[in-house]
């Protein structure tokens, strides 16, 4: 089976989440310096033996665009002309932050103490969570 990878990405970091070769579950990876992500997918697709990418797409609750709409469509159109070969999508990423947020708050992480980069990883892997079971 292929094993899916998703993205959150941000003009900061990126977090990232993979699936498990069946395609079932989803696990928080790594989070990954925005000027630094298209290095470590150098090394990580071919290792993991990625071929489908998931990239959290930005919108507002009305569907317009967001302030990094415009980035991401970007950062997917330079990933595919790396990796022609591997199927990129789009996935809604509306709340998954605050959604991340609150399931790192449940496990006993106080919110004002949270790691901004493991909620990043968090909500890659709410987003490619939400996309396996639709697929």
């Amino acid at each position: 089976m292929s094993v899916v990878l998703c993205i959150d990405f941000g003009l900061v970091r990126c977090g990232v989440a993979i699936s498990d070769p069946q395609r079932i579950i989803a696990s928080p990876l790594a989070t990954v310096a925005s000027q630094e992500i298209e290095k470590w997918l150098a090394i990580e697709i071919p290792k993991r033996h990625i071929t489908t990418i998931v990239i959290g797409f930005p919108t507002r609750l009305d569907g317009t665009d967001s302030h990094i709409t415009e980035n991401v469509r970007l950062f997917k159109a330079a990933i595919q002309l790396v990796y022609p070969e591997i199927e990129i999508v789009f996935f809604d990423e509306r709340f998954s932050s605050k959604m991340a947020s609150q399931s790192i708050a449940q496990m006993g992480h106080k919110k004002k103490k949270q790691d901004k980069g493991l909620i990043d990883q968090v909500a890659a892997a709410l987003i490619l969570q939400e996309y396996l079971s639709l697929s």
